[in-house]
């Protein structure tokens, strides 16, 4: 079995839930009838998982869009609103529509009726989906997915993305530790993408040296597929692989933002959890690779300048992913001895976000791990960093590690174990 293959083949099912894959680059055209259903319409166009489709809002419903496209093509989603609540007129308005579209068109109706046997009539004629108005920017974005992501298409990876919100924060650290967690205590495989290119440490954090990496796939990402891949990736552990940066300064790295995208889009094909270190900085591609994360983590410390740039990271992404869980925040290097800090609790009312973890500063324990290319609970399995780390991993994937479950069982056998001990009574 090649390595991309068992990257997908033993992690129990974790993945991108059908509802949230990203659409494929589509043209989409809304004709609504009210107001407020153009205004979910256009906010479901904001949504990243539409972000890669060409979305149209028209006022004028089903009868704006027949007359439109008695014209010109049709796009290759059609979502269109009806006020009719009869059948009869409804499946008339339609018939009208169908006659104009091609074949290859799906249509998305929006109407007020609640009734079973309109929805299976409209199906029988070939209407992909039916909601029921009013309706959310959700359901609009679920609906649109579940055409374009049939239930039995391969499974694609989930992106936790990690920033920090300043140089220094330790955010590669925290990055290569929670993936460490996935892969050997959760037991989720995992990708690690190290894209901080000139000066990225994946490679010295798990004492590897790869001749090739992330950035060979960046370079040239057309020729990228799951043989290249394969090549490419180093294996760090049993359910671990670095897609590692050169960390060289011999070439520039000017790549087009878009490059980053088809190689977290191959990447994520491949491996249940795509853990990606995003280095600190600010351009179209650092942008865009957090807007399209599942789950966004910042590492901050608790001083001035991290609280302000934290917040403003929290603000952007909070505002312009509506759908999704707020960035996370994780606090790191609280305690140094005679350094003024922002106390933990001031620094969680001013980002308006309590930190999922808040890490020690603890120079012994991570510069010993960094030193020896090792992860923190390969050092030190028992220390506040190690659990701590084992929390977000948990928590972010809403699983039971590999020692829970085993105390768990162990639990329940002693449990058995001391009930077979128990003598019998005898009847009467």
């Amino acid at each position: 079995m090649s390595k991309v293959q068992r990257l997908t083949s033993d992690s129990d099912g974790f993945g991108v839930d059908l509802k949230d894959r990203p659409v494929p680059r589509i043209s989409i055209a809304a004709f609504c009838e009210n107001p407020e259903t153009g205004a979910v319409m256009q906010r479901a166009a904001q949504d990243r998982r539409l972000a890669k489709t060409h979305l149209t809002v028209h006022m004028g419903g089903v009868q704006a869009a027949a007359e439109l496209y008695g014209e010109t093509a049709t796009p290759n989603l059609l979502i269109v609103e009806s006020r009719e609540t009869e059948r009869a007129p409804l499946l008339a308005q339609l018939e009208m529509l169908a006659g104009v579209c091609d074949p290859a068109t799906k249509v998305i109706v929006v109407g007020g009726s609640n009734d079973i046997t309109l929805y299976r009539e409209l199906i029988r004629q070939g209407i992909s989906e039916y909601l029921m108005a009013p309706i959310h920017p959700m359901q609009v974005i679920e609906a649109v997915a579940s055409l374009y992501s049939a239930p039995e298409s391969d499974p694609i990876g989930k992106i936790f993305a990690f920033v920090g919100a300043k140089g220094g924060s330790g955010s590669s650290t925290i990055a290569h530790n929670f993936a460490w967690s996935l892969a050997t205590q959760i037991g989720i495989s995992a990708t690690l993408v190290d894209l901080d290119l000139p000066f990225g440490t994946a490679g010295l954090d798990f004492n590897q040296d790869p001749a090739q990496g992330v950035a060979d796939a960046l370079t040239a990402p057309e020729r990228l597929d799951d043989v290249l891949l394969e090549r490419l990736l180093v294996k760090a552990a049993e359910r671990l692989h670095l897609f590692a940066a050169p960390a060289v300064l011999d070439r520039d790295y000017d790549i087009d933002p878009q490059a980053f995208e088809t190689v977290m889009d191959i990447v994520r094909g491949t491996s249940p959890a795509v853990v990606v270190d995003v280095p600190h900085g600010w351009n179209a591609w650092t942008r865009q690779t957090l807007m399209a994360a599942d789950e966004i983590v910042v590492t901050a410390t608790p001083d001035l300048a991290s609280l302000r740039n934290a917040k403003n990271i929290y603000d952007v992404f909070a505002g312009a992913r509506p759908h999704d869980a707020k960035p996370r925040l994780i606090l790191n290097q609280v305690g140094v001895v005679k350094r003024p800090e922002i106390p933990v609790k001031d620094f969680a009312e001013a980002i308006g976000a309590e930190p999922i973890l808040v890490l020690p500063f603890d120079p012994q324990l991570f510069g010993t791990a960094a030193n020896n290319g090792q992860m923190i609970a390969q050092l030190n399995p028992q220390s506040r960093a190690a659990l701590g780390f084992q929390h977000v991993a948990k928590l972010l994937t809403g699983r039971e590690t590999i020692a829970d479950t085993k105390v768990k069982r162990e639990s329940i056998f002693k449990f058995l174990g001391n009930l077979n001990k128990k003598p019998m009574r005898k009847a009467g």
